[in-house]
Formats: C-alpha cells, sequence, structure tokens
C-alpha cells in the first residue's frame, strides 16, 4: 500500500506542475470543457442513429440530423491502441484523458506494463486531464450509464494494469499485497483536494461489503458521506438534492444502468443519462473557475455486444439529447463540447428505400427483388459478428412485422460470438467552443486529449 501511496503522490505532485505551465492562448482559452463519449459510437451507428431518430418521428431519416451534428468542427479520430489494430474501452479512454496510448485493458499507465501485473504499473502511472484540471483548480465530474467503476468513467482517475479490478473482489491476492488499489477506492479513498466534485452512474455494488461485492469490509458510500458529500441513489433524489449542493455521489444501480427501453417499461426510479448530465452542470458550474465534466454513453455498446441495434440507436438518441441539453445549457464563447466515441463496432447498414423502417427489410420490387442468395430476405442493419448469428445447423431467421416491433430482438450478425467485436475505423469527432477548431482533419485520440488541455490552458 505504501508503494502505491507514494506513486500517486508522485502522480499528483506531477499533475500541479503540469496544472501551471504555458497556457493556451487567450483567445482559445475555455472556461469549461465538456466531453462526451458515445461508447461504440462508430459512423455507422451514427448514421443509422439518426435515421432511426427520424423515422420514429414521421420525418425523413435520411436527411435527418441529431444535435451534435450541426457543430462546426468536425475530424476523423483513429482509435488504435499501443498493442491492437482495435482498441477496447480502456485504451481508447485513456488516451483521451492522458494523451497516452496504453494496452488494451490498462487505465492510466504507461504501455510498458504488464496487463494484470502490480509491480509492473508501479510508478508508470500517468496523470488525467480530470486529475490536472482538479489540480488547478477547477470542479471535476463523471457521468456515465454504466458502473462508474467501468472503464470509461475509470480512465479519468484509475492508474491500473487491469481494467477488471473494479472492487477488491477482482484482484487476485498478490495485486492487493503488491500494493495495487481497486478502481472504486481510487474513485473515492483519495486526499480532500483530489476529490471530483460530481459522480454519476452505476456499481454501486463495488462500494460496499454488505449487499455488495467488496471484501475488506468498508463501506466506500458511508465515508463519502463523512467527508461532506451527498449521495443519491434514485432519480427522486437527484431531483430533490437541496440547492447549493456542491459535491455529490449518485449509484443508481448495482452495476451497470439499465437501457432506456427496460427503464421505461418498468417501474425503477433511475435517472435518464439527460437528467444526471443536467444536474452534473448545474452543480458544476457554481466553480469560478470552471469545469471538467466527461459524460459517457455507455449502453450503446453494451447493446451493441449482445446484437440489439434496436437499443443501441435508441441509447444513441438518448445521448444525443443529453449533448443537446448541455449544449442548451452553456455559451459557446466559454464552453468548449467535444462529441466523440472510443470505438466502432461492426453494424453495417444494407440500403433500403428512403421510407423503409430502418430496422426491418429490404423491400426491392418485383423485377428485382432483394433476396440473398439462399433466398431470405436482407435486413437493413446486421452485425458482422455477435449472439445473433444462426449457429452451424440453424437456419437464418427471417424478421417478421412483429419481430421488428420486439426490443429484444437480436439483429442478424454474420459470425457467431458470444459478443460483438469491437472494429477499428475511425470514429468521428464534433465540437464546439473555444479551441474547437482544433478538432479537424484526422486526428489521433492523443490529440483529441491535446485539443482540450490547451482550451483549458494547462500547458504542454
Amino acid at each position: 500500500m505504501s508503494a502505491f501511496r507514494g506513486a500517486f503522490g508522485g502522480l499528483l505532485a506531477a499533475s500541479m506542475l503540469c496544472a501551471v505551465a504555458a497556457p493556451a492562448h487567450a483567445a482559445e482559452r475555455a472556461r469549461n470543457v465538456i466531453l462526451f463519449i458515445g461508447d461504440g459510437m462508430g459512423v455507422s451507428t451514427l448514421t443509422a442513429a439518426r435515421i432511426y431518430e427520424g423515422q420514429r418521428r414521421g420525418a425523413d431519416g435520411a436527411s435527418n440530423l441529431l444535435p451534435f451534428e450541426r457543430f462546426p468542427d468536425l475530424a476523423l479520430v483513429r482509435t488504435y491502441s499501443a498493442d491492437n489494430l482495435v482498441t477496447d474501452s480502456a485504451a481508447s479512454a485513456s488516451a483521451l484523458l492522458t494523451g497516452r496510448r496504453t494496452l488494451n485493458g490498462a487505465l492510466g499507465v504507461t504501455d510498458e506494463i504488464a496487463l494484470a501485473d502490480c509491480a509492473s504499473a508501479m510508478g508508470r502511472q500517468v496523470p488525467t486531464l480530470a486529475e490536472e484540471a482538479k489540480q488547478a483548480g477547477l470542479a471535476v465530474g463523471v457521468v456515465t450509464t454504466a458502473a462508474i467503476t467501468d472503464a470509461t468513467p475509470a480512465s479519468l482517475y484509475a492508474h491500473t494494469p487491469s481494467r477488471r479490478w473494479q472492487s477488491d473482489a477482482d484482484m487476485p491476492p498478490e495485486a492487493v499485497e503488491g500494493g495495487c488499489v481497486d478502481i472504486a477506492r481510487q474513485m473515492l479513498d483519495r486526499p480532500d483536494a483530489a476529490r471530483f466534485d460530481v459522480m454519476l452512474g452505476g456499481g454501486s455494488a463495488n462500494f460496499v461489503s454488505e449487499d455488495g461485492k467488496r471484501m475488506d469490509g468498508r463501506d466506500l458510500v458511508a465515508e463519502w458521506r463523512k467527508t461532506g458529500g451527498a449521495y443519491v441513489a434514485t432519480g427522486s433524489e437527484l431531483k430533490a438534492l437541496p440547492p447549493g449542493t456542491s459535491r455529490l455521489l449518485g449509484l443508481f444501480a448495482p452495476n451497470n444502468m439499465m437501457r432506456e427501453s427496460v427503464r421505461r417499461s418498468t417501474d425503477t426510479d433511475a435517472p435518464r443519462l439527460v437528467d444526471m448530465t443536467t444536474r452534473a452542470i448545474e452543480i458544476l458550474r457554481r466553480n469560478k473557475q470552471g469545469y471538467f465534466l466527461m459524460v459517457e454513453g455507455a449502453l450503446i455498446d453494451k447493446s451493441h455486444h449482445v446484437s440489439l441495434a434496436a437499443d443501441a440507436l435508441n441509447e444513441t438518441v438518448e445521448f444525443a439529447e443529453a449533448v443537446a441539453a448541455a449544449a442548451a445549457m452553456t455559451d459557446p464563447k466559454d464552453t468548449l463540447i467535444i462529441v466523440t466515441a472510443d470505438h466502432s463496432h461492426g453494424l453495417t447498414l444494407n440500403g433500403g428505400k428512403r421510407d423503409t423502417p430502418i430496422l426491418g427489410v429490404l423491400q426491392g420490387t418485383d423485377d428485382d427483388p432483394p433476396v440473398a442468395l439462399d433466398g431470405r430476405p436482407v435486413p437493413i442493419l446486421m452485425y458482422a459478428t455477435g449472439p445473433g448469428a444462426p449457429g452451424p445447423d440453424e437456419p437464418r431467421s427471417v424478421p417478421t412485422e412483429a419481430d421488428m416491433a420486439d426490443p429484444d430482438r437480436l439483429t442478424y450478425a454474420a459470425i457467431p460470438l458470444p459478443s460483438a467485436a469491437h472494429t477499428g475505423e475511425d470514429v468521428a469527432a464534433y465540437a464546439r467552443g473555444p479551441g474547437a477548431s482544433q478538432i479537424r482533419g484526422l486526428m489521433d485520440q492523443p490529440g483529441v486529449h491535446r485539443a482540450m488541455r490547451q482550451a483549458l490552458g494547462l500547458g504542454k
């Protein structure tokens, strides 16, 4: 433990030095930066989601635009990791938050570590933009629909050779004995000056021993409350926060939060992504020096992984609503908003008439029916890989109209895998506000990091 504390202390010192380095030109400075990450929100997902959203309103989907697609600056962003052509969320989010590529599965450390090897990570932590912003006096927040200890939100504060070490129950004994600390503890078990101001998402099981996963007997939520921080566990409690709340932890599910289609069909009292985003901004903007906020639409990716294309598109629309709300609450003269993805997914758009439902099959004509060589209709959307693929002796299913209305229907996949795989093509980035002009052309994810640091005046 002492080894980790020494490394963490050195990390904070490095953050302080970075925070007072030469600032960006005043004309490009932003008081606030909001980074939106649509997990798994590749270009094909964006295209399908804008069509889906337009059709849902009875409009032409093909010419529709999601709110952030109107932002003035746009780039394509390369997403490879230090060791793979196709990144995972941990490595990609680390590149965005630290400016350094690392190995798939690692968070906030250099690429010189060995995965899941505690000793190899000692002294190889890299300060994150969130930590630097906090050291510079800004307020810091993180919002997600995943567990708050999942890879993307953890990239703001965690330094670990394994993204899977979300609680001490997930760690091998030798890692604990070697001084490594689980991700939940890294979020809350910090010096006062380094604690984040707003943290909203799922994952409560990683923070408590009773009714949770922790093996050390600690209740990190109770410890957070003892520091004077507010805690909420329901959407109603989030809405009813007392005026003047300045530090907030909200954990709304034991693990990941519910997909919006499921949340709407149950009696659960959980907030939407837009609710968490607007509340986070309301609290963070009370800091006169400004703030840094990261918002993740995590359930886009998680829907893709289980071949639920309808939910992936719906979650993308939910994400877009959160971006629109943030844009409405902020001034483009002082707030830089960047919207991007950590990686893509193998969703393909196979065609269709302008008025064909995006979740349906190609319509075709009597003279030219759009059927495959096996005589079956062609789905407009399908996956390259995933659980939607038929087994070796199972015929490819043809979706009926009732199937297409079922949000739990698995979208067809070409190659059977238990979980749909990420893909390695570039993702889009959209920007508005001071420093947005840095988001142009073909970029790498560390370049997005540099644009945010320069906008906040955090130096080289």
